[in-house]
């Protein structure tokens, strides 16, 4: 899941070797496949700039939700907040984030194995199977807890009709759910469930990436370019802000200069022991983005475009891994890297938290909260704690185990079978 720092050709090459086959006779090749045979997403070292960064993004996303879907009554001063500093663009951070990091993964192997197509088939098979045990079983357990929610714990009406989130389910579960979320915007009721419109537009991506990899090869790049450009230039659209992915192509062609010398001739080195040089260029990034993306920055052009490089930069930073984000160890920086672990599981979980906060209080208090200071103090208090046992939960027995058994799979199939031997 997460990339680790160096990239010398050979370390690349290594990955996918296996693919490679030798004319010596059975025993060379059997002993070329037992011992350099890839693993999917395993030894690898953690990134804490990229776990920071995650932290990052979902906390951005879940203060932008809380309007009107925690605090029902829209207070007067998260609304001046969001006005001037909003973080809707965690998602674009998100996308970055996950082009960096599958492709680095990704597209060596397929490069190794490019000529042989049953070699290339089984690593994107053997990738495709890692995914769906990484995210498959957490996003389509809590669509059907917030199925559960419409129908049997929904007074006040918060979750919607069992019918609206059924639908909102099955575009989720077919990975249509950003079209869904571009048709309804305005129009009709989404469901609680509307925050998965990203990530089918990310399951899109881990779809088509390793099959435009393999049919383009080295032109690759150009493609990603020409998305970035294109996007720059189309208006954004209901349905184009539900299919971008100018983010997602900036992060995987970092991840293509990563390979490349000139990577590590970038290195910012005037920022190693310069902690405070470190945080001042972090906070203004975010900040940048944060204020890109408000709504008093609705007249700034091609301001969608601007946010994609601005994550892009966070990511450049992060990807070499010497903690120029995430600063020296400490308290915060420990939370920060734990959130970011629990990215993936606070973002399925906030929206339906906080319904299920305010149906509590209909039902304890009998009344819909008004506003004041008790209330909100009670519902922040509560959402976090709420979200963060959930996402607590949902990492441990849901998330960890059964990205272990997706990897223990995925290395099967990716395995050269003795018949190739």
């Amino acid at each position: 899941m997460f990339a680790c720092r160096g990239g010398s050709p050979s370390r690349w090459i290594s990955a996918g070797s296996h693919c490679q086959r030798s004319t010596a006779g059975r025993e060379s090749v059997a002993t070329v496949t037992t011992t350099v045979t890839p693993t999917i997403e395993s030894h690898q070292r953690r990134i804490d700039d990229i776990e920071w960064l995650r932290a990052v993004a979902v906390l951005g996303v879940v203060v932008h939700h809380a309007q009107g879907n925690l605090f029902n009554w829209n207070p007067a001063w998260l609304g001046n907040l969001l006005g001037h500093l909003d973080m809707w663009s965690g998602v674009d951070i998100f996308f970055a984030i996950s082009g960096f990091v599958i492709a680095r993964s990704l597209l060596p192997k397929l490069q190794v194995c490019q000529s042989e197509l049953g070699a290339a088939s089984r690593q994107v098979g053997a990738f495709w199977i890692a995914r769906a045990f990484r995210l498959l079983p957490s996003a389509w357990l809590w669509l059907a807890l917030i199925l559960i929610g419409a129908w049997q714990f929904n007074r006040l009406g918060a979750f919607g009709s069992v019918h609206t989130n059924a639908m909102a389910a099955l575009a989720g579960i077919f990975q249509v759910a950003n079209f869904r979320f571009a048709d309804a915007f305005a129009n009709y009721p989404y469901g609680a469930s509307f925050a998965y419109w990203s990530l089918s537009l990310e399951e899109q991506f881990y779809l088509a990436l390793p099959l435009v990899a393999l049919l383009l090869r080295r032109h690759v790049a150009w493609l990603l370019v020409l998305l970035i450009i294109v996007q720059a230039i189309l208006p954004r659209t209901l349905l184009t802000m539900s299919l971008r992915t100018d983010a997602l192509a900036w992060g995987v062609l970092l991840a293509l200069t990563s390979r490349l010398p000139i990577f590590d001739r970038l290195e910012p080195r005037w920022l190693h022991g310069r902690r405070w040089l470190q945080r001042a260029i972090t906070l203004l990034l975010v900040v940048a983005i944060a204020a890109v993306s408000a709504r008093e920055s609705l007249t700034i052009g091609h301001r969608v475009s601007l946010i994609a490089v601005l994550a892009a930069i966070l990511v450049w930073l992060a990807a070499y891994n010497h903690d120029f984000l995430s600063g020296l160890d400490g308290p915060i920086k420990r939370i920060m890297i734990w959130t970011g672990q629990r990215s993936y599981a606070i973002y399925l979980i906030h929206v339906p938290a906080f319904f299920f906060i305010r149906e509590c209080w209909f039902r304890l208090i009998g009344t819909p909260p008004q506003g004041g200071l008790i209330p909100t103090a009670v519902f922040a208090i509560a959402a976090g704690a709420l979200i963060a046992l959930l996402a607590e939960f949902n990492f441990r027995m849901v998330e960890r185990p059964l990205r272990r058994v997706g990897r223990r799979v995925a290395n099967r199939i990716a395995k050269p079978s003795a018949d190739m031997a």
